[in-house]
């Protein structure tokens, strides 16, 4: 490498990638050389590599036409990507006084969708896509140069609060997309169609039930890679079954002849134990992640197959070892796919696991989830249990303990319907959405978390549009979810967030180099400080009104569980249709799971849900009012979103502080958009308090349970867990009360001391600081304004609803 090459990225403002260009020997020569793809695979960021594109373009006096010239010899991708490059400088913002014009609209269920997408929209849609990413590029490369010059200048409490501030404008927040359904039911063909990736996951890497993959964009280079993220040796040897081995459960069976094979039970301990049985896998005994990198996506399938495949039959035939007990998830990532860029995608387990690690990145998993789609054959779609059964064992965790605000129901393998004399395909196609949607509505339980608008039913065949054949718009549904997967990614809020700080941070800058207005600052201070506690102090009343309805609802919940919690017990205990033999073996792996266990192909058995099960209906509804999913509707019935300082009209009156008002309201915006994802996060586990408070008062008779052998051990099991609830159900369901109140008032002293110290600091650094001089940066101000107003009035007339939904804060800004 060359001090040409060198100074060219430091004076590009790309020193980062410095010693990157270093070790693939770029010099002056090469450097000229360098075409798209090599340019991606040395700068893996978008808009990092926007940068130097526009700069390399310009060094080589080099114009937009350059793209199209050399797109002829590139690959697909990167012959898309330069035409949207190209595309990005001629798309402006509307001029048009019609706000329906060129409007993107969102209808997946009704006529109005139009498939497939046509030339000109697709050309639209990029464009505005490569627009806003290049409006973050220039935004972040202007920031980081800011900061670099503040960090030059005389160091003081201002520059330390500014370039702190500029640090936290940056966020990785990645939309998911849970998918659920059973082996064979198409789940792994799905994600293969909506990506565009044939092979990617072929019933060799999605043929588990247990292990969680997840589907992301590999934006670093062109390579197909997976991590492979084990279960602990110690969690492993904790599931091995206990001594005698002459009983013991189908899936335990399965689990320990994957790892050692049929004659595991002919084994001593210390041999099943012996790390010689996991040589292939060292990472597994020194608790690592295994990377995998392949060139291809069939590549990367057959190399993955050991650590997710549970076929018995090729494992006897070929006499291989399969890793999948021993894998916690396996995340792949995909080069160049567009659609995956701020979305991953989850094909997830239909319950938890009995490992407790697994258990716990199944539960936060599905509660992160912002849609699910549950997946399963068209022919079966209302009648088969299990996609059922899925939906409603998770319901809570994707509703009031998680933020899942859509539900698609998708039928899969819809080109097997044929004709009929009686019912063409698409009136069977029509009549099967109409049943799904009736079932849907009559799901008690799932419908005290969702709303019937939320949940949209899809058919498709994604072995016909894989096959690119002719196909009529109603035969496959797959453009609609590939649309709804690039709307995720277009309203991806970082673009507007980032912007909007950083305009607020040059406003504070520019405002602060003004001293000679200091009688209308502490004029103005007086006036904020005032508006501020009579704000808080609303915000405050109002969550006083939620922890005293709470109070109300669980103490009614309480005496409830109380009345019930025997007879619900008791259908748990002794379940209709089991042999004695037979629920023994379930009841034990019961409470060595601290209370749940997945049988296979039946039902989940969870005693501490049940147990706490009156405790949260008592409180669904008002829970869901008090924390909505929908991120257009506001938590505490929206009035932190309703804080105000009241900078606008304040603008109006103190036209010399403008600058730091205009910083003050972009921090009010920064402070909500912080406030209400923690709101998000903690009151997930504000509302699993409740089950996870019972499981904890159950623990130690649990163990005990867990401890008897030999005769009688059905019966002393079931008496062990009777007597604990009876004696302490006084106690037991109080104390999960309790709990829930103490971390609902633990949320609500975080966010009044957010609201006070953050604007109180905020107001103090912006009006009372004359005395430290700073750098001049109006130039900078006037460009990020431009490209602020230009992003707002985008928002304003063509942002399509579920954008809004999901910017939240930065919409209503």
């Amino acid at each position: 490498m060359d001090d040409f090459v060198r100074n060219k990225l430091t004076e590009w403002g790309l020193s980062e990638y410095i010693e990157t260009f270093k070790d693939e020997g770029i010099d002056e020569e090469s450097f000229y050389c360098l075409d798209f793809q090599d340019i991606a695979n040395l700068i893996p960021k978008v808009g990092r590599r926007a940068i130097f594109k526009k700069r390399l373009m310009l060094l080589k006096g080099e114009d937009n036409t350059t793209y199209h010239q050399e797109s002829i010899d590139s690959p697909p991708q990167f012959q898309r990507e330069k035409e949207e490059a190209a595309e990005s400088d001629q798309v402006l913002p509307s001029t048009s006084g019609t706000k329906d014009k060129g409007k993107r609209k969102l209808d997946l269920q009704g006529e109005s969708s139009k498939w497939p997408s046509t030339p000109s929209k697709r050309k639209r849609d990029s464009g505005l896509r490569s627009h806003t990413e290049k409006i973050l590029s220039d935004v972040k490369n202007i920031m980081n140069n800011v900061k670099q010059r503040l960090l030059n200048h005389d160091n003081n409490k201002l520059i330390e609060f500014l370039t702190t501030e500029i640090s936290s404008l940056e966020e990785d927040k990645r939309e998911q997309v849970g998918v659920f359904g059973r082996t064979g039911a198409g789940k792994s063909s799905l994600i293969n169609a909506v990506i565009e990736k044939k092979i990617l996951l072929s019933g060799s890497i999605c043929a588990c039930t247990s292990v969680m993959i997840k589907v992301e964009a590999n934006m670093k280079n062109k390579k197909y890679e997976a991590d492979i993220e084990f279960i602990t040796k110690e969690e492993w040897y904790y599931e091995m079954p206990p001594r005698p081995w002459n009983d013991v459960d189908e899936d335990i069976d399965e689990k320990m002849s994957a790892i050692y094979g049929k004659e595991w039970k002919t084994l001593s301990d210390e041999n099943l134990k012996d790390p010689k049985n996991f040589k292939e896998i060292p990472e597994f005994l020194q608790s690592e992640k295994k990377n995998l990198t392949c060139a291809s996506a069939e590549e990367l399938s057959v190399k993955c197959a050991k650590y997710t495949r549970t076929d018995s039959t090729v494992r006897e035939k070929e006499r291989k070892r399969w890793y999948w007990p021993l894998v916690k998830c396996v995340t792949v990532r995909v080069p160049n796919n567009a659609l995956l860029q701020h979305v991953t995608l989850v094909d997830l387990p239909g319950t938890g696991d009995c490992n407790e690690s697994r258990d716990k990145m199944w539960k936060e998993v599905v509660g992160s989830c912002s849609t699910v789609w549950i997946v399963t054959e068209i022919n079966r779609a209302a009648s088969e249990k299990e996609p059922w059964e899925i939906l409603e064992s998770a319901s809570s965790l994707m509703g009031n303990g998680g933020e899942c605000q859509q539900i698609h129901f998708i039928c899969t393998k819809s080109d097997q319907i044929k004709d009929s004399d009686n019912k063409s395909a698409a009136d069977f196609r029509a009549c099967v959405k109409e049943k799904v949607i009736e079932k849907f509505c009559k799901l008690e339980k799932v419908k005290k978390h969702f709303r019937d608008d939320c949940f949209k039913v899809f058919t498709v065949s994604s072995e016909e549009f894989l096959a690119k054949k002719q196909l009529q718009p109603d035969e496959t549904e797959i453009p609609k979810l590939q649309e709804f997967l690039q709307n995720l990614n277009d309203c991806h809020s970082e673009t507007f967030n980032y912007v909007s700080g950083a305009y607020g941070i040059l406003s504070l800058i520019q405002g602060a180099r003004h001293t000679e207005v200091a009688g209308k600052k502490n004029e103005v201070c007086t006036e904020l400080n005032e508006n501020k506690r009579r704000e808080c102090y609303e915000v405050q009343k109002s969550m006083n009104d939620t922890e005293i309805a709470f109070r109300k609802y669980l103490s009614k919940g309480v005496e409830n569980s109380k009345k019930t919690c025997q007879e619900k017990l008791e259908s748990n205990l002794n379940p209709k249709g089991v042999s004695g033999r037979g629920f023994h073996r379930i009841l034990k792996c019961v409470v060595r799971n601290h209370g749940t266990y997945k049988p296979k192909n039946k039902k989940q058995i969870n005693l501490n849900e049940t147990l706490a099960s009156c405790l949260t209906d008592s409180i669904d509804e008002e829970f869901r009012k008090t924390f909505p999913n929908e991120r257009k509707c506001k938590p505490f019935n929206g009035v932190i979103n309703k804080f105000s300082l009241d900078t606008k009209s304040l603008i109006e009156r103190f036209t010399d502080v403008k600058l730091q008002l205009i910083f003050l309201k972009t921090e009010e915006i920064k402070m909500k958009t912080k406030l209400n994802k923690e709101i998000r996060d903690r009151k997930k586990k504000i509302y699993n308090s409740l089950t996870e408070r019972i499981e904890k008062s159950m623990k130690e008779c649990y163990e005990k349970a867990a401890g008897f052998k030999g005769e009688d051990t059905l019966k002393n099991m079931k008496e062990t867990i009777m007597k604990h609830v009876l004696s302490s159900k006084d106690i037991m369901f109080e104390q999960a009360k309790e709990e829930m109140l103490s971390r609902l008032r633990d949320l609500m002293d975080y966010i009044l001391k957010t609201l006070e110290e953050t604007m109180q600091k905020s107001i103090e650094l912006s009006l009372k600081t004359d005395d430290y001089p700073l750098p001049d940066f109006e130039a900078e101000l006037e460009e990020v304004q431009k490209y602020y107003n230009d992003l707002k009035k985008r928002q304003e007339e063509e942002t399509p609803q579920i954008c809004f939904a999901l910017l939240g804060e930065a919409a209503d800004a």
